[in-house]
């Protein structure tokens, strides 16, 4: 059974844009540096936050459903990306991430080697993990 998962992004003027998913909102901004001010996060880290709660949950979901006794869970990232794509000045290379490096502490009675198939497992079971690692279709619809 396939799930739509929904979200409305709505610019404020500046650099601000505010989104809601299911009643919960989030302010989207850039640093002063970028031409925002700073009341929020920007996009690129919204993506590193949502890949690092994906992680996150889904260690959760296979620590539960194999009765682990996971005590903690921390992913710590950082991408690396060209913001003169993103500006215009430049149309060589992507606007996107092009690497980003995930850090991995779980704390749980396991050995080095069953840390690493646990992570294996919950990365190759994170959506946004899948997302970034293999092409997904967008569809624009620009109303008139």
């Amino acid at each position: 059974m396939v799930k739509t998962v929904s979200i409305m992004a709505d610019w404020k003027g500046g650099m601000r844009i505010d989104a809601e998913a299911r009643g919960h909102q989030v302010m989207i901004d850039q640093p002063a540096s970028g031409g925002g001010k700073d009341e929020g996060a920007n996009p690129m880290e919204f993506q590193l936050f949502a890949l690092a709660g994906c992680l996150g949950t889904i260690a959760a979901i296979i620590a539960n459903q194999e009765r682990i006794a996971l005590r903690g869970f921390t992913v710590s990232l950082e991408g690396d990306y060209d913001p003169a794509y993103l500006l215009g000045k430049t149309t060589e290379g992507r606007a996107g991430f092009t690497e980003i490096r995930a850090v991995v502490d779980i704390d749980a009675d396991m050995t080095a080697e069953e840390k690493q198939a646990f992570f294996d497992k919950v990365d190759s079971r994170c959506p946004i993990s899948d997302n970034l690692a293999e092409d997904t279709k967008i569809v624009f619809e620009v109303k008139n």
